[in-house]
């Protein structure tokens, strides 16, 4: 195990270091005491944490629920099952934005049908149905 330094973790991590500094400051990576050289030192583990953090957002969870998950994960108390309820609450929060966004979709499919494209500004069935 290396200690790295945080250009070192970005390019291990795949992110910028914009991205490192900003994880700190929401407090879900812990930012190392810098040393008399000067460098902090990122543990090797700051890259799984990372990974963990990426992931958990690729699946729709917010920073906000990435750190709540974070600490849960090292709370002794959480049982799987808690985790479990989370993961579900996410589902059904995913499932309500698929129908409003089938119900936005559908809305723009029917404006959308009703102008030909041709004719004045002044006269697209698009523009009057977003005044309405």
């Amino acid at each position: 195990m290396e200690d790295l330094t945080i250009g070192k973790l970005a390019k291990k991590a795949q992110v910028n270091t914009e991205t490192i500094r900003y994880y700190e400051r929401r407090g879900l990576i812990s930012r190392p005491p810098r040393p008399l050289s000067g460098y902090r030192q990122y543990p090797d583990e700051a890259v799984k944490r990372i990974d963990f953090i990426k992931h958990a957002k690729e699946l729709g969870f917010s920073l906000k629920e990435i750190g709540d998950l974070l600490s849960l994960r090292v709370d002794p108390t959480t049982s799987c099952s808690d985790i479990k309820i989370r993961t579900e609450t996410k589902i059904e929060a995913i499932e309500e934005k698929i129908k409003t966004l089938k119900k936005m979709k559908n809305a723009l499919v029917d404006v959308s049908r009703a102008c030909s494209g041709r004719g004045p500004i002044s006269e697209c069935p698009i523009l009057e149905a977003l005044e309405k």
